[in-house]
């Protein structure tokens, strides 16, 4: 019902900033609670901030007051802006669409940070 398309990684060094962006198309994007996801070689993958249907928010402690999520329910957009990023951070990145027993995954964007 829903598609999603990631954008945005890149190579940053340490201390920079990037902007993940996710495209939908489907219907009632509006309704669905939305999320950033991460994912290191050889780790499980994490949760790194989500957005309901009613724009609360929730961050993973080690992103906390360096990333910020947000949604765009008009152009069918979550994006992830990522400040003073650290080599920790590097990982792919997924968006997640989610509402009851619907779950919809991005096909993920690299993000390596890195001097």
């Amino acid at each position: 019902q829903v598609q999603l398309v990631e954008s945005g990684g890149d190579l940053v060094q340490p201390g920079g900033s990037l902007r993940l962006s996710c495209a939908a198309s489907g219907s009632a994007f509006s309704t669905y609670a939305l999320g950033w996801y991460r994912q290191a070689p050889g780790k499980q993958r994490e949760l790194v901030a989500t957005i309901t249907s009613a724009a609360s928010t929730n961050y993973a402690d080690s992103v906390r007051g360096r990333f910020t999520i947000s949604r765009d329910n008009a152009k069918n957009t979550v994006d992830l802006q990522m400040n003073s990023l650290k080599p920790e951070d590097t990982a792919v990145y997924y968006c997640r669409a989610q509402k009851f027993l619907l779950n919809f995954w991005g096909q993920g964007t690299q993000v390596t940070v890195s001097s």
